[in-house]
């Protein structure tokens, strides 16, 4: 996995006795999670499901004749940056200035940010990351006339005669940024197309805030979310404020993702769009919220061996203090605890170099700084103070930047490579 990086003692959970070495040197030292040798706890990800993850998400796209531009705030990995580049994504998609520069450091020469740009500074950024890379282009989300004047008025306070490229945002009312009315979004299009500080390139959404996990509302709340936002292309490209080349629409996170793919084909519509869908979470899944929504998708989509959960954090047992209580060595520095508890996967006895599921009714009931707190039945087993436990995540996101560096390992939990993140 490229680009490489350092591995050293300043990474949490790599060996304090080992030399550092390139994350490419590190499947040579055959080192394995389930022999103890890296400390607890470890983040790791199963190579065999990432790899299929890219691959399903990538044909996804590709059978729907849409692009694909994946969000790379999920994992801020150069080296996931690259594999979802090499596998044949359009681009990428951000949240902020600094993301992008990350992924133009890793190659990425097309990016979405799905978010407002108004400060200056910001502003400074993507003029500086243009003036640099002139085969990068990027596109940034607009939902004001005010956010228009504010990048209006650096332009005239920098000089500068560039004309970003941006995407019109349509909101949710009572949900996050966007126009929320047709005559918002054609106001807006209108002020941009007489603007010399920006350039329209098309129309944006996000639907994800509608999920609810349920089809019989899902289904509904999106399809009147496409419709508002092809009404808004209609309107804008009537009054020719779209460019004559091919215009995009953009949409899609990883919940309902299939509930956008109507819209980015450009259904309704009677002029060539280019669709792309952003999705993130897909690339490792996960073991809670986005497992349930995407056994929804299968439902609705007839699909079967769709994506997998990849990343797992492991943890030993450091005390069994009274019948029905064990304690872990993870906790909130360590693995996600916003949306939902982590869940117990698997236990590895002490000693033993395999791992089996873990006993169904194991749950994690609450997370300190470094500890959590599992829950049993005494009278069903009982783990012991050295036993090893993996635990599944419910949204990656909020595991990816707890640590600088993720194991990748192999069905045996043998070390094969390294990603490093950069938030």
């Amino acid at each position: 996995m490229q680009p490489d990086f350092v591995v050293d003692h300043r990474c949490k959970s790599y060996p304090p006795t080992a030399a550092p070495m390139q994350a490419s040197q590190l499947a040579a030292r055959g080192w394995n999670v389930l022999r103890d040798d890296l400390p607890y706890p470890l983040a790791v990800i199963r190579r065999s499901a990432l790899e299929h993850n890219a691959r399903w998400m990538q044909d996804y796209a590709a059978r729907r004749n849409i692009q694909f531009a994946p969000h790379g705030k999920t994992t801020m990995s150069p080296q996931l940056f690259d594999m979802q580049l090499k596998g044949g994504a359009w681009g990428l998609t951000f949240a902020t200035i600094y993301q992008l520069s990350v992924g133009v450091e890793a190659g990425m020469r097309r990016a979405i940010i799905a978010n407002q740009v108004v400060a200056p500074a910001d502003l400074d950024g993507l003029d500086a990351l243009l003036a640099r890379h002139s085969d990068l282009r990027v596109w940034f989300l607009v939902d004001s006339i005010a956010q228009l004047r504010c990048i209006e008025d650096w332009a005239k306070a920098r000089g500068s005669q560039r004309a970003f490229d941006v995407l019109i945002e349509v909101g949710i009312p009572g949900q996050r940024t966007g126009v929320r009315t047709l005559d918002e979004a054609v106001a807006l299009a209108q002020a941009v197309h007489a603007s010399p500080a920006a350039r329209l390139g098309g129309i944006e959404c996000y639907e994800g805030g509608l999920a609810q996990c349920n089809s019989a509302h899902d289904v509904p709340a999106v399809a009147e979310m496409v419709r508002r936002v092809v009404d808004i292309a209609k309107a804008c490209d009537a009054q020719g404020l779209l460019p004559d080349a091919q215009p995009i629409l953009s949409a899609g996170g990883s919940a309902i993702f299939d509930l956008v793919v109507p819209l980015l084909q450009g259904a309704g519509l009677s002029r060539s769009f280019m669709g792309v869908l952003r999705s993130g979470c897909y690339i490792t899944h996960d073991h809670g919220n986005y497992q349930r929504l995407l056994k929804l998708v299968e439902q609705r989509e007839g699909l079967q061996d769709s994506l997998q959960a990849a990343l797992e954090v492991w943890s030993v047992v450091q005390s069994v203090p009274e019948p029905g209580l064990a304690l872990l060595t993870c906790g909130r520095r360590d693995i996600s605890y916003d949306l939902e508890m982590p869940s117990v996967q698997r236990i590895a006895v002490r000693g033993s170099t395999t791992a089996q599921a873990a006993p169904a009714g194991w749950k994690i009931s609450a997370l300190n700084d470094q500890h959590a707190y599992l829950r049993f039945d005494p009278a069903q087993g009982a783990p012991a103070v050295g036993d090893r436990v993996s635990l599944g995540i419910s949204h990656p996101c909020t595991t990816f930047d707890k640590w600088r560096w993720i194991a990748v390992v192999d069905d045996a939990w043998n070390l094969v490579d390294a990603i490093e993140t950069r938030f």
